[in-house]
């Protein structure tokens, strides 16, 4: 994720995203982080003519007005979104949101471990495969 360009989070818990920004900061990730609550506002922040393109959407499910899936359904329909890597982070072990999430073309789906430490591994993960990974131009 190192570069320029922001991370999107698409999270509607107040823990969460201090936990989010607190691991990026441990971790030394300077990526800016663009956070939005739910589907629809991060549609209508990916969509603004000022707004730069993520390197990467990290998405929880389970949010209200717009679910996850409801935007993952969108953007990977979209011409300008589709390419941008999207990894679900997320509570739900449901057998149903890991398949519709990766029928919609998710990079990654991960649970949200509920120890800092691990939650820390899994964003360094993440990290480390999106930082040598090549993407499509």
């Amino acid at each position: 994720m190192r570069g320029k360009r922001p991370i999107l989070l698409v999270e509607d818990d107040a823990v969460d995203i201090m936990t989010m920004q607190r691991a990026l900061k441990d971790l030394k990730i300077t990526n800016h982080l663009d956070i939005t609550y739910n589907g629809e506002e991060a549609l209508e922040l990916l969509m603004a003519p000022s707004s730069e393109e993520p390197c990467i959407i990290l998405l929880d499910l389970n949010m209200p007005r717009m679910n996850g899936i409801e935007f993952l359904k969108i953007i990977k329909q979209d011409d300008r979104f589709k390419k941008i890597p999207v990894v679900v982070l997320t509570t739900s072990r449901e057998e149903q949101d890991k398949v519709e999430s990766f029928n919609l073309g998710v990079a990654g789906y991960m649970i949200k471990p509920p120890d800092y430490r691990q939650f820390v591994d899994v964003i360094k993960t993440i990290d480390l495969y999106w930082t040598i990974s090549e993407l499509p131009e």
